[in-house]
């Protein structure tokens, strides 16, 4: 028992010195957990930021100036006032996405309740503010107009009061690179441990190991410890360096509790790696196994669409998947703040299915080295 733990190790260290001399794969690491995490919290696909915007108030009154006033940073930069004449030449010229018209005696027909249009002009080509902006500018004109009836007529029988929890101002940031993280984990554990046992069998190395007195038990489980503490270590790095120190978002759980979860998914994903370099003959045929089965777990997991959502069939398949139980305990650790008592069901799913996946394969490594 003891000289197998000793194998373990010194294989292990032998896969990690391997690692280290790898500089692409060295690169790939330092790229997932750092620039890719702060890649994916920058950039805001479903929202707007900084978007030009101008304003022509013809009415002039106390209602058209606080709804010019309400399109504020960090969605829009301070609206600009021009006049009717002004729009087309400045929206030709791509000065602003949005403008904005307040007819005359617009204040005036909004407390007779005759329902003045508000004209939007909106450029086009800019799709993706274009497309979200209308919609923000929409929901910002009817709250400033229901709380200015409101304060001047009194007649509202209920307060309508929204609070967001886990995430007060809805920034995106938060979210999207905590899932960017997340997936990265699960791609890189498969990928390292694949690459291992596929380089070793390119390089004719693996044969080395078989004539050694070690089993394949101990080759397999060098490997899977090994690239479990590289991506550990990893991501407890990208958690406080990048995530906590250089993009400033608060994380509301036990991050030593999270990383426990990281230990507990990464032995599912290595195993998963291993048996996925078994089916495959070489590195491309790796990178395609790892599309096929790497993709519809990370879009099934429930990371960007929630669970809920989907299908019921599959809901219920994707309950074998270890993904499904990382995103879970995830969002709700670094999320909601959760602790063990919250999140020993998908810690407990995780330990049975890595435990499933390593006998598959080990199994399928001793077949493919027989």
């Amino acid at each position: 028992m003891l000289q197998t733990i000793k194998n373990i190790y010194y294989l292990g260290l032998k896969e990690i010195i391997s690692l280290c001399r790898d500089w692409l794969m060295l690169i790939l690491i330092v790229y997932a957990f750092s620039f890719a995490v702060i890649t994916a919290s920058k950039s805001q696909p479903d929202s707007i930021n900084h978007a030009t915007i101008a304003v022509v108030d013809e009415d002039q009154s106390q209602l058209s100036r606080a709804l010019t006033d309400s399109f504020m940073p960090p969605m829009f930069i301070p609206a600009k006032q021009i006049t009717r004449p002004e729009i087309d030449p400045a929206m030709d010229q791509g000065k602003y996405t949005f403008v904005v018209v307040f007819p005359p005696s617009f204040q005036k027909d909004v407390l007779a309740g005759k329902h003045p249009e508000i004209q939007v002009n909106v450029d086009a080509t800019r799709m993706t503010q274009a497309f979200n902006g209308s919609g923000y500018i929409q929901q910002i004109i009817d709250q400033e107009i229901a709380k200015f009836i409101k304060k001047k007529l009194s007649s509202s029988p209920a307060e309508y009061v929204i609070r967001n929890r886990f995430n007060p101002n809805l920034t995106q940031a938060w979210f999207t690179s905590i899932v960017q993280l997340v997936n990265n984990i699960t791609m890189l554990a498969i990928i390292l441990t694949g690459a291992a046992l596929i380089k070793e069998r390119e390089n004719g190395t693996l044969e080395h190991l078989l004539v050694m007195p070690v089993t394949s038990f101990e080759i397999m489980a060098s490997k899977v410890w090994s690239m479990m503490l590289v991506v550990l270590l990893a991501t407890a790095g990208s958690m406080y360096f990048v995530i906590k120190m250089y993009l400033g978002i608060p994380i509301e759980g036990s991050v030593p509790l999270f990383l426990l979860g990281v230990a507990l998914h990464l032995f599912a994903a290595t195993s998963l790696g291993i048996f996925l370099a078994c089916m495959s003959q070489n590195m491309p045929q790796l990178g395609m196994l790892l599309i096929l089965v790497f993709m519809p777990m990370q879009m099934l997991s429930g990371g960007n669409t929630p669970r809920e959502s989907m299908p019921v069939w599959v809901q219920k398949v994707m309950m074998i998947a270890p993904t499904t139980h990382f995103v879970s305990f995830s969002q709700s650790i670094l999320f909601r703040g959760a602790g063990i008592e919250v999140v020993w069901k998908p810690f407990l799913w995780l330990l049975v299915i890595g435990s499933i996946l390593f006998l598959i394969s080990l199994r399928s490594f001793r077949r493919s080295i027989a």
